[in-house]
This record gives structure tokens, sequence and C-alpha cells, in this order.
């Protein structure tokens, strides 16, 4: 639920803020609710948690205001012979708000990891998400099937069978968003499908229909195990990024 939350608010962040800026603000955003849930794993304590932060995309909007706004110009100095007022206290941050001011953002780029730091980023996801991790397993498993030719079960290819089993591993995760879901598990059966048509038809050794259908099913099983590739590679980087 967490990771959804953040996730949905650094995709609005997208475009809004500067790679850097959106980096900062989504580990701030991360903090802040690991403080208020206090470790508790109860779906509820959380859910009350992230309805308090309110909706992501006022999140951002606001976070985009704040960096926006420009600093106020500093106060003119009184006269010698009156003392100085004293300065006003800042008001109490609301439960729901972001810290009002944030560390500047280095000179270099954030988005670049050290390699030894993205070694250990990439293992503590594999720890952290086995399930995640084991979809993206079974659809390569399923892309290496292709050339083994096993027999059908049924009317159905076995490397079908294996994908349509990532595939649901896939869209009954917790981690990705619907869109990210969508793109990694349908990759595959596009590639098979629209690939397969369009290469087939270019490709065809002559005209007619079984000239187009012997050339499909020469290419299909390539165009899915491409289509399954970019899938994996999809759903991979976006597991580092919201993770």
């Amino acid at each position: 639920m967490v990771l959804n939350y953040v996730s949905r608010a650094a995709d609005a962040a997208h475009g809004v803020l500067r790679p850097d800026q959106r980096l900062d603000f989504a580990r701030r955003l991360r903090a802040r609710i690991e403080a208020e849930r206090r470790g508790s794993q109860d779906a509820r304590d959380v859910a009350k948690v992230l309805t308090r932060f309110g909706d992501p995309v006022a999140l951002v909007q606001r976070e985009a205001r704040r960096l926006a706004t420009p600093p106020a110009p500093p106060t003119a100095a009184l006269p010698a012979t009156l003392p100085a007022a004293p300065p006003a206290a800042p008001p109490a941050p609301r439960t729901a708000d972001l810290p009002v001011t944030s560390p500047a953002p280095p000179t270099a780029d954030l988005s670049a990891t050290p390699p030894a730091a993205g070694r250990r980023r990439a293992g503590s996801v594999v720890r952290g998400q086995p399930r995640d991790i084991a979809a993206l397993v079974v659809l390569a498993l399923a892309a290496l099937l292709v050339p083994v030719g096993l027999p059908a079960v049924a009317i159905f290819q076995v490397p079908v069978l294996v994908w349509a089993a990532g595939a649901a591993v896939v869209l009954f995760s917790d981690t990705w968003t619907a869109g990210d879901k969508l793109a990694g598990a349908g990759a595959p059966l596009f590639g098979y499908t629209v690939g397969g048509v369009l290469v087939g038809g270019l490709q065809a050794a002559g005209p007619g229909l079984a000239a187009f259908v012997a050339r499909f099913f020469e290419v299909s099983g390539v165009m899915f195990m491409i289509g399954t590739a970019l899938g994996i590679a999809w759903l991979a980087y976006r597991l580092l990024d919201l993770s």
C-alpha cells in the first residue's frame, strides 16, 4: 500500500518536478509515511495514515508551488535607536504536510547510482520482493521454452501456458501500477500477435492467405520472445524504481 501510494505520487511528479526534485520529494514522502505508521503492519492503520496524507496529486502540486515560491527578501535593518522585534515563530506543520524545508539538491545527478550501491539495491529488492522476482523468472521461462518445441497441452502451446501463469502473478502484485502490469505482462502477447502479423505480412513468401499464415507461425515465436524480453526489462526497471 505504501509503495503504491509513493509510486502514484512519483508518477504525478513526472513533468512537474525536476528529476532531482522528484527523487527528493519521493524520499521525504516515504520517510514521513514510515514515521507516521510507526512500523505498524496492520492494513487498516496504514490506510488511515495514507488517508491523512490525502491525494498524492495534491501533494505534488503543493510541492511544486513551494519550490516555485521565491524566498522572502531580507528585512532591512531597523534604526539603532529601536529594539529589534523578535522573529515570528514558524507555524506548526500539519500531519499530512511534507517538510517545509529540504536540503538543497546536490549538483551531481542523483539518478546516477554507484555500482556497489546499485548491487546492494538490487539485492535488497530480490530479498524483499520474492513473488515479483518469481513472476519475472516465470515470464523468462516462457520465452526460453519457445524454441524447445514441446507438444501442445490441449489447444495451448506450453510457452503460452507458462506466460499466463507469470502474467497472473504480475497482475495480482501489489508493487507495480496498473499501467506497469499491462505493459509488462501484455508485451509478449502483443509481440506474438501484432508483431507476428506485421512481420509475417511483410515477409510472406508470396501472395495469398496460406503464405501469410505460414510466415506468421515462423516469426510469431521470435516476436513473442522479443516482447517478453521487453516486458521483463520494463517490469524490472519499475520494480527497482518503486522500491
